[in-house]
C-alpha cells in the first residue's frame, strides 16, 4: 500500500466519521454503530479482493486506552460542581455501583452455564460485559436534558472506574482473602492521593507554561500518569475524571492563597481551548478505534446460532437490571436513560487485557461483538422511542 493510498483511506475515514455524526444528530443512531458497520464493510471488501493487511489487533488496545482517557476527560470538563448536585452525583455513583455488581453476578451465572468453567474464571470474564461504555454513552446523552446528560456523564464515568477497579481486583486476586481487600483499600487511597496532588501540580504547570505548545503537553502528562498507574494496577481513570472536574471548577475556590498561586488570567480561555483539543482528539481516536474493531471482527462466526442466542440473553439481562434499578431508585428518570447502557470501548479494552489463562473459548470476540453491537442498537431504538422526552439541542460529538 503506497503512502498516498494510506492517506486517502485515513482522511476518508475521518470524513465518513464526521458525516456519521451528522446522521447521528438527526436519527439518534450512535455514530459508533455506523463506524463498526463501516469497519465490517471494509473487512468484507478486503476479503473479497484478497488483499494483505496489517494485524490491527496489535494497536487496538493502545488506541482504545488513549480514546478512553480523552473521552472521560472531555466529559468531565463539561461538569460544573454545585452543592445542589451532590444528590445527582451520589445517585449516579450508587447506580453505577449496584448495576455493575448485579450485572456481573448475573453474567457470571450465564457464562458459567455456557462454559461450565470455574466460577472465578467466569467472574473475571463477566466484568468486561458489565461496564457501561462512557465512549458511547456520553455523546449519546447529548439530546437529554441538562440533568439527564450530567447524570449519564457521571454514571458512565463511575461505571468505567468501578469496572476497572473490579477487573484489576479480580485478575490480581485469584484467591480472595482479607489481605485482598486491604490491598484494594490501600491502592484506592493511593490513587485518590495521587489524583489530588496531580490536579494541583498540573494546574500550576498550566499557569506557568508560556510556550505556544501547551495543551498537548498537559494531555501527554495525563496519559503518562495514567499508564504508570495502570501498570501498577491502580485505577488511574479516577485521575482523569478528577482533573477535568478540578480544572472546570478551580475558579470557584475562594481561598486567597490558592487563587494567588494557581488561578491565572487566561485560565478560562485555556480551558476552552483544552476542551476543544481533547474533544477533537477523542473524535479522531474514536473513529479509528471502532472502524478497526469492526474490521478485526470475523463476522462469519456470527453464523453460530448459539453465540447469537447467548448474546441476546446477556443483553436482556443487562437492560432488565438497568430498567429495574432506575425504575425503583431514580424518580427523575425520563425513560431514555434506561436505554443508555451501551457496551463498547471499555468492554473491548478489558476483554483484551484478560490474561490468556482466564480466557474462555466459548466467550470469544464474536460474543463480545454481539453484545457491543446489540447494546448500541437497543440504545438507538430506545432513544427513538423516547424522543418526546428529550429536548432538541445541537448534537455534541466527540
Amino acid at each position: 500500500m503506497t503512502t498516498y493510498t494510506t492517506l486517502i483511506i485515513l482522511s476518508g475515514l475521518v470524513i465518513f466519521s464526521y458525516l456519521f455524526d451528522l446522521v447521528a444528530s438527526k436519527t439518534k443512531l450512535p455514530s459508533v454503530l455506523l463506524l463498526l458497520l463501516l469497519g465490517i464493510g471494509l473487512r468484507v471488501l478486503v476479503d473479497n479482493l484478497q488483499l494483505h493487511t496489517f494485524n490491527f489487533l496489535t494497536i487496538l488496545p493502545t488506541l482504545g486506552t488513549v480514546g478512553l482517557i480523552l473521552i472521560v476527560f472531555e466529559g468531565s470538563l463539561e461538569l460544573k460542581y454545585e452543592r445542589e448536585k451532590n444528590k445527582l452525583i451520589k445517585g449516579a455513583f450508587l447506580s453505577a455501583f449496584f448495576i455493575l455488581i448485579a450485572t456481573v453476578s448475573v453474567i457470571t451465572f450465564i457464562i458459567y452455564q455456557i462454559s461450565g468453567k470455574d466460577l472465578y474464571i467466569c467472574f473475571a470474564n463477566a466484568i468486561p460485559f458489565s461496564v457501561i461504555s462512557s465512549a458511547i454513552a456520553i455523546p449519546s446523552a447529548a439530546a437529554l436534558s441538562k440533568k439527564g446528560k450530567e447524570y449519564i456523564i457521571y454514571e458512565s464515568s463511575f461505571s468505567d472506574i468501578l469496572g476497572i477497579i473490579l477487573f484489576n481486583f479480580a485478575i490480581t486476586n485469584p484467591h480472595i482473602s482479607i489481605s485482598s481487600f486491604t490491598g484494594l483499600a490501600m491502592t484506592t487511597t493511593l490513587i485518590v492521593v495521587v489524583s489530588a496532588v496531580s490536579c494541583v501540580l498540573l494546574l500550576y504547570i498550566m499557569g506557568k507554561i508560556s510556550h505556544h505548545i501547551k495543551f498537548f503537553l498537559i494531555i501527554s502528562i495525563l496519559i503518562l500518569v495514567y499508564a504508570i498507574g495502570q501498570s501498577y494496577h491502580l485505577s488511574s481513570l479516577v485521575l482523569i475524571l478528577s482533573f477535568g472536574l478540578f480544572l472546570n471548577n478551580a475558579d470557584t475556590i475562594k481561598h486567597v492563597w490558592f487563587r494567588s498561586v494557581f488561578i491565572y488570567k487566561n485560565l478560562s480561555n485555556d480551558l476552552t481551548q483544552l476542551y476543544q483539543l481533547s474533544a477533537e482528539s477523542a473524535f479522531i481516536i474514536r473513529t479509528f478505534f471502532f472502524v478497526i474493531f469492526g474490521f478485526t471482527m470475523n463476522i462469519y462466526e456470527l453464523n453460530d446460532q448459539v453465540v447469537i442466542v447467548n448474546g441476546l440473553i446477556m443483553l436482556a439481562s443487562i437492560f432488565t437490571i438497568r430498567f429495574v434499578y432506575l425504575k425503583l431508585f431514580r424518580k427523575e428518570n425520563s425513560g431514555a436513560e434506561v436505554f443508555i447502557g451501551p457496551r463498547g470501548l471499555i468492554s473491548i479494552l478489558l476483554y483484551f487485557n484478560l490474561p490468556p489463562a482466564l480466557k474462555i473459548p466459548e466467550v470469544g470476540t464474536s460474543f463480545l461483538f454481539v453484545v457491543v453491537l446489540g447494546s448500541s442498537l437497543i440504545m438507538s431504538v430506545g432513544l427513538l422511542l423516547t424522543k418526546k422526552y428529550v429536548r432538541a439541542e445541537p448534537y455534541s460529538s466527540i
